[in-house]
């Protein structure tokens, strides 16, 4: 199956969006009180808050990750099929 040239770019933006959007997330979660059990950033042993946010993160970056990659191999094929 080749992607059309469109669906590429889609799949390649989305691929960025998530490198641009989740880290910026994963700083936010991580200067937020309720991820440390002291409520103080950075001081105390870390709370399931902050360990559930970072699983979604990692997952997410890892599928936004995926999605770009495909998107990259079907631009690629689209134009080798021309």
């Amino acid at each position: 199956m080749v992607l059309s040239r469109g669906w590429s770019v889609f799949l390649m933006l989305v691929g960025v969006w998530t490198w641009v959007i989740w880290p910026r997330f994963a700083v936010a979660i991580w200067n937020d009180p309720r991820a440390w059990s002291a409520g103080v950033v950075g001081e105390g042993a870390p709370t399931s808050f902050l360990w559930v946010h970072a699983l979604l993160i990692a997952a997410s970056l890892a599928l936004g990750t995926t999605v770009g990659v495909l998107g990259i191999k079907g631009w690629r094929a689209s134009r080798a099929a021309r």
